[in-house]
């Protein structure tokens, strides 16, 4: 007999809700649930098919440890012990920064990746922390963190009362959105279109969500910061400047961008500098408007400079923090507010990478330099000889994979989180797979503090954990334990460690609703069946909405939300300056340093003219990175390896649609099918991002049928944004010929018979 159940969708960031159909154990159907607070029934193709995700038969279901060169099967007690043997001796003759931390961007789809990493990296003490974060959104973090002092107070656009929209380097139509949590990102478009708004997108490819827009602009890529430091410049010199409150530096910004006019960025931006003051003016003139960038803005030589930029336009024209505009959400799990005031700012380059001295920015290095930090010998310090890879695949996400494989197989040690054999674990002496997401409970904790509204949801396993499996939760207390001398202790002391500690200081704090408790009495009343859902009470009682362990009798709590299956909802978002900002001044502070530091490397990109083709990324609807290659249901139609390029480009180069082309970069080749198309602007070509499933070793049965290739490969890492790290996806140079000889006719057999 059928039941159904309740899921918060894990597949992508809107965090839809979902009810699933079980029959027995297994997902049978998915559909969007309607009363869920938040996404009202909203489903995309990925959570449509969260069933076949979930009973993928390529998924581990017990741990692999490698025995005389080959992964064989093992117990997770045979698996555990491999991992304390292999890491500790490494720690101990090395020191900590010789083991490497590689955490991937599923870990911030899961509670277990929400809660454990920090604590796991803690306990190691290392400062080789590498993370999906430096192929993507790192440059947000770091222009936030120099602006608001917090490089996680991330202002997203108020989508649904904004009036005039600005989308850099977005496509949410195709993303589900990112940076900004909003079920029905394509919904809220069309509803911002049918209320009279504006949608301009700037894009060098017209997107799914470009052709929805009001107004396109292809943009030279790699361009994005000068067109915004000339829209900035025009709001100067036109004086349709309004700042937001609590701000200092505006006339410093205003000497700094002067040189930035619309002429004077117009010859490398191609866009025409009527245009530019164009869209400058349609931004300050709307009664309420947002500008928001995501990653083809950020994967570029001047990344955090356009993150930067994108909020210096909400500031100037007064719609930083007010409806309509952007505004800083307020998550449940969200530490209790402190009051307004100066706080520590936010520094980078606290440490630098071995070989190449790349700066840390929020604790990490970039991924691009993972693979010289394991490969290369100097003088200063040891290099990473062992890896803990936590829900990641760098051999396909970070440049110049070839590198990263080999440097991989010289490792003395390492062990893998992932429920696949992929390109990257293969190279593991321990596979610890989780659960499938059936099997596990679900809190948005990092999504919700981007959410463009306000609201709580937790959903418990929807299935039974299968026997044999462990809880994903388990699996990283147990990992935290191995590698830091407490093998064979109770996973649940890692829990009781973290609450301990986190009451013990909440109890110290004056603002703090539980100020002057007793940390053990307050610890007996915490509900929930598990250590995580136990440390999720404490973060709901003692957050911004929370009961204050009876202090606020209305408040939040893990027994309420439990009473609530479809969610809670708190309410649209809502202005909250000065208290978000933790800047020294306790201000926003519009020209941080390392920006005007920055700022020459800008004004020399003014007279760069690029000559010959390069390369930008795209993403799919139905894929999300290297992830879902292997679910048959979420592959072909439009979601195949292809090579974008212009018909003008592909007739003066004698390319052919569908023929077999060779695309050359610092970092290699690759030989992909090419698909003509005036959906890209002259002199740029596109390939996806995540695909390559042709290596050996691997348990991908369906993706290794149509591998497709890296497009990372293309890539050598050595082209960085100087202040975040984040590699330079976007922009790079490429050179594009036909590819003769017998694999043409392979490839070009191969497309035709998909299609």
């Amino acid at each position: 007999m059928s039941r159904t159940a309740l899921r918060i969708c894990p597949l992508c960031e809107a965090t839809c809700g979902l009810t699933l159909t079980i029959e027995g154990t297994r997902v049978t159907h998915a559909r969007g649930d309607r009363d869920d607070v938040f996404s009202q029934g909203f489903i995309c193709p990925k959570g449509a098919s969260f069933g076949a995700v979930d009973s993928d038969p390529d998924r581990l279901r017990t741990p692999l440890v490698r025995r005389d060169g080959e992964l064989c099967e093992a117990t997770w007690e045979e698996a555990f012990d491999a991992v304390a043997a292999g890491i500790r001796p490494v720690v101990e003759r090395h020191g900590p920064n010789s083991v490497g931390v590689v955490l991937g961007n599923p870990n911030v789809h899961t509670m277990a990746g929400a809660l454990y990493p920090a604590v796991l990296l803690a306990g190691l003490g290392t400062r080789s922390v590498f993370t999906a974060s430096t192929v993507d959104q790192m440059p947000k973090h770091v222009s936030s963190g120099l602006l608001f002092g917090d490089a996680n107070a991330i202002p997203v656009p108020d989508l649904d009362r904004t009036g005039h929209l600005l989308l850099i380097g977005a496509n949410p139509l195709e993303s589900n959105g990112s940076l900004c949590t909003a079920p029905d990102f394509p919904g809220k478009l069309k509803a911002l279109k049918a209320r009279g708004g504006t949608l301009v997108v700037i894009d060098p490819r017209r997107t799914r969500t470009a052709k929805l827009a009001d107004r396109h602009i292809a943009v030279r890529p790699g361009t994005d910061a000068l067109l915004l430091a000339a829209m900035a410049q025009v709001l100067f010199e036109e004086g349709l400047t309004a700042p937001a409150p609590h701000v200092q530096g505006v006339e410093e910004l205003a000497a700094v961008l002067r040189e930035f006019t619309p002429e004077a960025v117009a010859g490398a931006c191609d866009v025409e500098a009527g245009a530019i003051r164009e869209l400058a003016r349609g931004l300050a003139a709307a009664p309420a408007a947002a500008v928001y960038g995501r990653i083809g803005s950020c994967t570029v030589p001047h990344g955090t400079l356009a993150s930067w930029l994108v909020d210096v336009l909400n500031i100037l024209t007064g719609n930083l923090d007010r409806p309509g505009g952007a505004l800083f959400p307020q998550a449940a799990t969200d530490k209790t507010p402190r009051p307004a005031g100066p706080g520590r700012g936010f520094a980078l380059g606290r440490w630098h990478s071995r070989v190449s001295g790349h700066p840390e920015a929020k604790g990490e290095l970039p991924l691009s330099a993972l693979a010289e930090e394991i490969d290369t010998a100097t003088e200063e310090g040891e290099p990473v000889r062992a890896l803990i890879a936590v829900a990641a695949n760098p051999v396909l996400s970070a440049p110049d994979g070839d590198r990263l494989d080999k440097a991989l197989d010289s490792l003395d040690f390492m062990v893998s989180v992932d429920p696949y054999l992929n390109e990257t674990s293969r190279h593991a002496d321990v596979v610890l797979p989780p659960p499938p997401p059936s099997q596990s409970p679900h809190h948005d904790f990092a999504f919700n503090t981007l959410a463009v509204r306000n609201q709580v949801r937790y959903t418990r396993p929807a299935v039974p954990l299968e026997p044999g499996r462990m809880a994903e939760t388990e699996i990283l207390a147990r990992l935290i334990l191995a590698v830091t001398g407490m093998h064979g202790a109770d996973p649940a002391a890692v829990d009781q460690m973290v609450i301990d500690q986190t009451l013990g200081k909440a109890v110290k704090e004056p603002h703090s609703p539980v100020h002057g408790s007793d940390p053990r009495e307050l610890a007996t009343r915490l509900t929930g069946d598990t250590g995580p859902e136990r440390r999720l009470d404490m973060m709901l009682r003692l957050g911004p909405y929370g009961d204050g362990f009876g202090a606020r009798p209305d408040g939040l709590s893990l027994d309420k939300l439990l009473a609530h299956p479809h969610g809670i909802d708190l309410g649209p978002l809502e202005p909250r300056l000065p208290q978000p900002l933790k800047t020294r001044s306790g201000q926003i502070e519009l020209l941080p340093g390392p920006i005007a530091d920055d700022l020459p490397r800008l004004r020399a990109a003014l007279a760069e003219r690029p000559e010959g083709l390069v390369l930008v990324g795209r993403r799919h609807l139905r894929s999300n990175n290297s992830w879902m290659h292997n679910v048959p249901a979420l592959t072909g139609g439009s979601n195949r390896c292809t090579l974008h390029i212009h018909p003008e480009d592909a007739e003066r180069l004698g390319v052919e649609d569908g023929a077999a082309v060779r695309v050359k970069g610092a970092g290699g080749e690759v030989t992909a099918p090419a698909e003509v198309t005036d959906a890209i602007r002259r002199g740029v070509v596109s390939l996806p991002h995540g695909w390559g499933h042709n290596r050996p070793g691997t348990r991908l049965s369906h993706a290794s049928t149509d591998p497709g290739v890296n497009v990372n490969q293309l890539l050598d890492g050595r082209l960085l944004d100087p202040l975040s790290g984040n590699a330079v996806l976007n922009g790079v140079p490429v050179e594009v010929a036909p590819e003769t000889g017998p694999e043409v006719s392979s490839v070009t057999e191969k497309l035709t018979a998909l299609t």
